[in-house]
Order: C-alpha cells, then sequence, then structure tokens
C-alpha cells in the first residue's frame, strides 16, 4: 500500500493566510449584495419592489398578458401594502380581472376599492365599472334579466351621485340599452302568456312595461295588446255570468 507523504508544514502555514483571505472575500461579497446570492443559490427570483412590479403590471396590461398583470398587482397588495404603489394596485388588478371577463372578481375587486376609497377621485370610474361587470352578462330577452337590472341599478347609482362626469355620460347610454332589454322582456312574457291565455297575468306584465320603463319602441305594441287582454278579459267575465 503506498504510503501518504506527510504534509509540508511549511505549506500549511502558506496556505492558511490564503484560506482566510478567501473566506473574508466571500463573506464581504455576500454581505454587499444582500440576498442576491440567497436567492441565486436557491434557484429563487429576486424579490422586485413594488416600483417594478407596478411597471412590470402595467407592462403587461397594455400588452394583453391580464394573468400576468393579475400576479403583478397581487404581489404588490401583498408584500408592500402601504407603499405608494398600493391603491393603485388594487384598481389595476380589478381592471385585469375585468379584461380576462372574470367578472365576479372584477365586481368584488371594484367593490372592495370603493368600500376601502371612497372619496377616492375615480370612484366614478369604479361605480361605471361595477355596472358593466353586469352589463357584459346581459342575457336575451327570454332569460331571465337579473344582470340587466343590476346593471341598471348601478347606472342609476353613478347618475345620482356624479351627474356631471364622464362616467355619467357613459352611463346613460348603456342605461339606454337596459330599458330597451327590460322593455323587451316584459313584453315577450306578457306575449307568452297571452298566448297561454292567461290574458290578466299578460295585462300585468304589459302595465308594468308602461309603468316603469320609459318609451324604448315598444309602447305601441303594448297599448294594443292591453286593449287585446281587456277584450279577452271581459268575454271570460260575461260567458261566466252567463
Amino acid at each position: 500500500m503506498p504510503v501518504r507523504a506527510p504534509l509540508d508544514k511549511d505549506m500549511m502555514k502558506k496556505s492558511y493566510p490564503e484560506a482566510r483571505y478567501a473566506l473574508v472575500l466571500f463573506l464581504a461579497i455576500f454581505l454587499l449584495s444582500g440576498c442576491t446570492l440567497m436567492h441565486w443559490f436557491l434557484g429563487e427570483e429576486e424579490e422586485k419592489s413594488p416600483q417594478e412590479l407596478m411597471r412590470d403590471g402595467v407592462g403587461n396590461l397594455e400588452s394583453g398578458r391580464y394573468k400576468a398583470a393579475v400576479e403583478a398587482f397581487q404581489k404588490i397588495k401583498d408584500r408592500y401594502p402601504y407603499s405608494k404603489y398600493a391603491v393603485l394596485a388594487e384598481l389595476k388588478m380589478a381592471d385585469a380581472l375585468y379584461l380576462t371577463k372574470e367578472w365576479d372578481q372584477a365586481l368584488e375587486g371594484y367593490r372592495e376599492f370603493e368600500k376601502l376609497h371612497p372619496k377616492h377621485k375615480e370612484i366614478p370610474y369604479v361605480i361605471y365599472q361595477e355596472g358593466m361587470c353586469f352589463f357584459r352578462q346581459m342575457r336575451s330577452i327570454d332569460r331571465e334579466q337579473t344582470h340587466t337590472l343590476k346593471a341598471k341599478q348601478e347606472f342609476e347609482r353613478l347618475i345620482r351621485k356624479f351627474p356631471r362626469d364622464e362616467y355619467a355620460n357613459r352611463a346613460r347610454r348603456n342605461l339606454r340599452k337596459c330599458y330597451i332589454f327590460l322593455a323587451e322582456y316584459e313584453l315577450y312574457v306578457g306575449n307568452f302568456y297571452y298566448k297561454k291565455g292567461k290574458y290578466r297575468a299578460a295585462l300585468g306584465r304589459y302595465l308594468y312595461l308602461l309603468k316603469h320603463y320609459p318609451d324604448m319602441g315598444q309602447y305601441s305594441r303594448a297599448l294594443e295588446k292591453i286593449s287585446k287582454c281587456k277584450e279577452k278579459i271581459a268575454k271570460e267575465e260575461a260567458k261566466k255570468k252567463g
């Protein structure tokens, strides 16, 4: 078996200072670089500042990468809740969810923003977007108009609170569309009852249309049906008496 040569003591003495120097140099670099080396060793992404995250989020939003934008804005909310970018991140995150057609989540985001920042200058826009979350889910006139009613309520609320705001003007245009949908729905249901021979139920729908919705082109048709319903009801009553 080969015999290992003993270590040269002089060589060992020379190597110790060099080793100590290398260790000190390494520690100095580590301390100066903060956590960068740690992230590199662990394979982690370096933590970005709120300004960098906001830049990433807005860039992704403008480029149509909405999910990436949501992630960036969420990081600002989680990591830097007291930074000057946190409030903007809340609003932009709701916008990103809206653009991904996540209507319910976007609505939740806008409502949370309104609740937390009721005096913010963007509140007219926020209320408008709340209405739009419902407006985008409006269904054809042969279906229940729950979303149309809620969109109508939000647009009317915006017009009451901020009548001269730019978004109130937009709300007025969409409100007209809501009225048309709701009036057409009432006419559709009234006609359905009329065809079934349920003239009192049909009459109630036609009268409701005239009372609650402005003239959007359905008045003449509703009035004609009201006249026919009354004739049918009168004949039914006369037949009962006879």
